[in-house]
């Protein structure tokens, strides 16, 4: 079915209706957004699909409410808002329109689900509240903050918002899924790397990229430091031990710690040897084999140390 309207409700408007307008407008970019709660356009029918209103969810008849007794939900009984529905039937489809690789557009569709879609349906639903200093920038609460203010007399208002509030919410999405690509790529990259590097304590890149998922899918415990290029200098950093934290597998020298130049290349040893970060998690060389030198000097530290 190729709609030519998408249908949602009218009044105020939450992220999971702007989400599900951002996947179905790329989907369908000749179909014109209706904002309305009327019975003739919350019914079913072939020029339409209809999300977050009508009180039904039916892939068949293009409609996918949410706020229904019996609303469905996940296999682990998490609930859907408009967002996962939408999602769940068309995020696919919209990976393959956004270019994403075949091979790579199963794997996405449910990491973009579990880290992206899940936690905009536990918010709409109630089942995940937000507290704290930062709840308020959350993405929900963010996009929520693009309504009219409620004296706000001009009936066009919530139109006008909506529309403006769906070109930012695109913009989140579509660089979030660009940047999942892009780790995808990196992966493969990273993962050739480490095959080239044998038994060795330093991974050598191309450019920087994202790097620690691929080393830690492909099990490279030996691993310690990556060198690779940057604009105009090399870079050698640590790997984390963990997803979240700053703690690394091995620090770079202590005596390094906060040294530029001249000062640098003194307690190293090394020409060329530029910069060590005071938190000892990133240095920095003019060249390739001053970053590499630095790279096992750092190794060897490390593990006489015990690392």
């Amino acid at each position: 079915m190729i709609p030519d309207f998408l249908v949602t409700h009218s009044g105020g408007f939450h992220a999971d209706e702007l989400l599900s307008s951002v996947i179905l407008t790329r989907l369908f970019p000749q179909a014109r957004i209706v904002r309305s709660r009327a019975p003739e356009w919350i019914t079913p029918g072939e020029d339409r699909i209809i999300y977050d209103v009508g009180g039904a969810y039916d892939p068949a008849a293009g409609i996918f409410d949410h706020h229904q007794r019996g609303a469905p939900l996940r296999d682990d009984s998490q609930p859907y808002s408009s967002f996962g529905l939408i999602w769940k039937h068309y995020g696919r489809d919209y990976l393959t329109a956004f270019g994403l690789p075949e091979a790579h557009v199963e794997a996405m569709h449910g990491s973009f689900d579990t880290s992206f879609v899940l936690p905009v349906d536990l918010t709409d639903n109630g089942a995940l509240s937000p507290s704290g200093p930062l709840a308020g920038l959350m993405l929900p609460a963010l996009l929520e903050t693009l309504k009219p203010v409620f004296d706000e007399a001009d009936p066009e208002a919530d139109n006008r918002a909506f529309h403006a509030a769906l070109a930012i919410a695109r913009s989140f999405v579509e660089a979030r899924i660009a940047q999942s690509a892009a780790k995808l790529r990196a992966e493969a990259i990273v993962h050739r790397a480490i095959e080239a590097s044998g038994q060795g304590r330093v991974l050598e890149l191309p450019r920087g990229m994202p790097f620690r998922p691929a080393i830690v899918k492909a099990g490279a415990d030996h691993l310690l430091f990556v060198v690779h290029p940057r604009e105009k200098d090399w870079c050698v950093t640590g790997i984390r031990r963990a997803e979240e934290g700053f703690d690394l597998r091995a620090d770079l020298p202590a005596a390094w710690a906060g040294l530029t130049n001249g000062a640098l290349e003194a307690v190293c040893g090394i020409e060329g040897a530029s910069f060590c970060h005071n938190g000892r998690f990133i240095a920095a060389a003019r060249t390739r084999d001053a970053a590499l030198a630095m790279a096992e000097l750092a190794v060897k530290e490390a593990l006489s140390i015990g690392a």
